[in-house]
């Protein structure tokens, strides 16, 4: 099989605030008003992905404690911007493969 075929996400272990574990898939990451943010999907195994639903998930890159973590976008200001930058980034892209 060509090797051009093969795609392999990069994947993210989240821990939510009550401390569940789940897989994320990167979509897309960009840097805004000098600010990291990553947006990405709900990791799916086996062979169902296509019919599942797809949430996208943004988040923001924040130093906490000297160290950097992915975290929720709390101003909903903020997260307008950076959700509406990236669905209009994924509408381009679709665009283009067409």
């Amino acid at each position: 099989m060509s090797e051009m075929n093969e795609y392999t996400p990069e994947l993210f272990e989240l821990i939510d605030d009550e401390g569940n574990k789940k897989n994320f898939e990167l979509i897309d990451a960009a840097e805004l008003d000098g600010e990291q943010y990553y947006a990405m999907i709900p990791a799916v195994e086996g062979e169902d992905f296509l019919s599942e639903d797809c949430d996208l998930v943004i988040l923001k890159c924040v130093e906490e404690d000297g160290e950097e973590i992915l975290a929720s976008i709390d101003d909903d200001d903020e997260f307008d911007r950076v959700s509406a930058f990236f669905m209009e980034r994924m509408q381009e892209a679709l665009e283009g493969e067409l």
